[in-house]
Parts: C-alpha cells; structure tokens; sequence
C-alpha cells in the first residue's frame, strides 16, 4: 500500500518576499553610508558636492516606504519553526489509530513501510529512541511530535535520512550507544502493568536487536543460556545495565571473570555453566582420543 504522506516544503517558502526585503536593506544602508561621509568630509567642497548630487536622486518618499526591518531572524526562524511542526502535525494525523489519540502497531507497521523498514529493524528502535517512547507499538502525539521536532525532520525522506546519519554516529560514539542501550530496557517494560522486571523472552530478542551492528563476541553464549534455562524467568535492570560491563570486561574469555567482584548473580550462574560445558567437551574429547 502507498501511503500519501505530505511531502517536505521549502523551508523559504517565500523567496520573493525575502529577497525585496534584503534589497531594500541594502539601499538603506548605501544611503546611511552616503550621509556618514557627508558629515565626516565637509572640508572637502568637491566630495560634499558630491553626496550632495547622489542626495538629490534618491526621493524623500523613498525612505518612508521602506519597511520596518527586523533585529534578527526571529520571525522568520519562528514562522519556519510553525511550518515545520504543522508538517509533523499531518504525519501524525496520517498515522494515528482511528479510535484512540496515539499511533498503535498498525499505524507504526505502516509508518515503517513508507520508511522501507521492517518492524524489528534496529533503525525503528533507534526511532523510538529518539521519539523517548514509554513503551512498544505505540507513540503518543506528544512523543511523536516533540521527538520530530527535536529531530529536526517533519518528512519521510528526512526521517530516513536522519535515521542513517544516527545509526553512523552510534558505531563511534559509544556514550551515546549507552543511552540507547538503557533506554532499550525500558522501552520493553509494559507500563500499563507497572512492569519492573523485563521477561526473559522479551530480553533476548531486545539483545539481539539492540546489538544489530556490534556484537558482543559472548553474546550468542549468553543468550544460548538464558534460551536453555526456562527457570530465568525475568532481567531486573541492573543485569541488564552490567551485562553492557561485562561484555566490555571478559570478552570471549570467560577466564577473566571473578565471582568474588559485585557482579549480579545470574553472570556467577552463567559463567559456572559455560566452565561445566567446556569441561564436558574437554573429557569427551580425552575419551575419544583414548578410544
């Protein structure tokens, strides 16, 4: 399906007018210029001739028509700044659900599709970062529209365009892959249920995606575990924060890890079973070569 979504405006939509207006300035700074060097060189008749010929050509009327010209840009900043918001104004209204004030999972799968997006890309978590969701499958107006507007985009083309500079700007700035990386946590927790503590199943697949472009090397092990152990039912949020720790601090090699430091509990399980694994494939392989 194709969506009509509106398309971006010039963000100087009235060249004309700017352009009059700029002239306009120019000529009532040449005449300033004139009457400056009128009054600094009155010992000089022939010069003061002068100025006072170019003077004469210039119309009295001319100066009382010019218009009032602004100290700053600000009104033509703030008249950008309503067109802007009135663009994301009509994306949102584009998506919205029929029967309640926000974009619920169909109108956010139809927003991925104009994107090219599918709906567990990472570049839709990347959005719903920059949009400060508080939970999946839905954006409030308020989330929407402010998020835009701090994104600076109010098109389809411009949020694709600003989700690409974002997914670049993240495999470098490892501060700013943090923050995703807590706001993921949160943005799967069902708010609605005053949920705390994130499900395991809902974990693993928000690891997976939050790590789309740089995996941990312990990573499959880890989620390997968790997928074999039905009993970890639950990721409180400081496991989820230290896990980021972790990776940094073993690497792939699980011989640096030190249960005696204040690791959570479920990294000293994970670490046992890794080193009980390794032993068994260490005996089985003695076997073999004894056979």
């Amino acid at each position: 399906m194709t969506s009509e979504y509106p398309q971006a405006e010039p963000l100087l939509h009235n060249n004309e007018n700017s352009i009059t207006c700029y002239r306009n300035s120019n000529n009532l700074s040449n005449a300033n210029v004139l009457n400056s060097l009128n009054e600094h060189c009155s010992g000089d008749t022939n010069a003061t001739q002068k100025m006072h010929v170019n003077n004469e050509k210039i119309p009295k009327s001319f100066y009382q028509k010019l218009p009032s010209i602004p100290r700053s840009m600000s009104s033509l900043a703030s008249s950008e700044s309503r067109a802007s918001e009135s663009r994301i104004n009509q994306l949102y209204d584009h998506y919205k659900d029929n029967l309640e004030e926000a974009i619920l999972a169909e109108g956010i799968e139809n927003l991925c599709n104009d994107l090219h997006l599918n709906p567990d890309d990472f570049k839709v978590l990347v959005l719903a970062w920059k949009l400060n969701a508080s939970q999946m499958c839905r954006f409030t107006k308020e989330e929407f529209v402010q998020g835009l507007k701090n994104m600076k985009t109010d098109s389809i083309k411009s949020i694709q365009q600003k989700l690409n500079d974002i997914t670049g700007e993240l495999t470098r700035d490892s501060e700013e892959f943090k923050d995703l990386y807590r706001f993921t946590f949160k943005f799967g927790l069902d708010v609605s249920i005053g949920q705390r503590i994130l499900p395991a199943d809902i974990a693993i697949v928000l690891w997976r995606l939050v790590f789309t472009n740089d995996e941990p090397a312990i990573l499959d092990r880890w989620l390997s575990y968790l997928e074999s152990n039905p009993h970890v039912r639950g990721i409180p949020k400081d496991t989820w924060y230290m896990f980021l720790n972790f990776c940094e601090f073993v690497g792939d090699d699980l011989s640096s890890y030190d249960d005696t430091e204040a690791w959570p509990s479920l990294f000293d399980d994970f670490v046992e079973y890794e080193n009980d694994q390794m032993n068994q494939n260490v005996t089985k392989n003695e076997i073999k070569v004894q056979d």
